[in-house]
């Protein structure tokens, strides 16, 4: 699935005959994100998962710079080569924040967002300047050191949940999740952290008062710098709910999978048109 300079990995499972969900995963992750979501889900809905630039096996040619903008264009290209006209959209952190700019600037074509543990980015200029050097110097560690970012990436606050995770069916471990980490490529996501960072995208902060588009923002109760993000999202957008999840860290869809396909089920169910 290619669009311009994008080579897009994905992966499209179950019914055919109703509106598709696109699924976008976070930074360091892949489509495979989402499988245990998907798996519960397939059953009723087309699940279209993607791997983003610099993750996976989705290629841009290596002379092409991308950010936000080219991105959400390419995707919406890739949709209209597999002749999808309308499909829910789901997106984690830095998939999130592309899921809104998505949905901002291609609102017909996304009838219900979910955003889990999302931000419209950052209002300043100042700090948006401030974040990209903080993107770039975690870029380098990234090239030089992957092994010690990976360590200090998951040792943040917002991932301490994950370190109780069981091993089971249910969800993967977080040595699991490490474990696949590091099949990555890290020239290609210091590539993602200066293209697609926090620092780099515009603000949505805007946009999002205006936007018409029914919005379920979902954040872990732990994750208390996104829980006050989402809190003020959802009081300047009139087309936004708050979801806070009991128990939950960060990545919602890996502690609570069941409680987050729920989640899903409920919200995209009052509106699951055929094709």
């Amino acid at each position: 699935m290619s669009f311009e300079n994008y080579q897009f990995g994905y992966s499209l499972t179950g019914r055919s005959d109703r509106v598709p969900i696109l699924f976008l995963h976070g930074f360091m992750g892949d489509r495979h994100d989402f499988d245990l979501t998907t798996s519960r889900l397939m059953d009723g809905y087309p699940c279209l998962a993607i791997d983003l630039p610099g993750h996976g096996e989705t290629q841009v040619r290596e002379e092409a710079d991308y950010g936000m903008a080219l991105t959400a264009r390419a995707i919406i290209g890739a949709l209209d080569q597999l002749q999808i006209s309308q499909c829910f959209l789901v997106g984690y952190s830095m998939g999130g924040r592309l899921a809104l700019y998505l949905t901002v600037h291609f609102p017909s074509r996304f009838p219900r967002v979910v955003l889990e543990s999302a931000s419209p980015g950052l209002k300043t200029k100042k700090e948006r300047k401030q974040r990209v050097q903080q993107d770039e110097r975690l870029a380098r560690e990234l090239e030089t050191d992957f092994a010690n970012f990976l360590t200090n990436w998951y040792g943040q606050p917002l991932f301490a949940s994950m370190k109780h995770l069981k091993d089971n069916s249910q969800s993967p471990t977080l040595a699991q999740i490490l474990e696949r980490r590091q099949q990555n490529q890290p020239y290609e996501l210091a590539k993602s952290l200066r293209n697609l960072g926090t620092g780099s995208q515009p603000s949505l902060w805007t946009e999002l008062a205006q936007h018409p588009v029914p919005l379920r923002l979902v954040v872990g109760e732990l994750d208390q710098k996104f829980v006050q993000i989402n809190q003020e999202m959802q009081a300047i957008c009139p087309s936004a709910q708050l979801q806070i999840v009991a128990g939950c860290g960060h990545n919602i869809h890996v502690e609570n999978v069941q409680g987050f396909v729920e989640s899903l089920r409920e919200f995209l169910g009052a509106l699951t048109p055929s094709i």
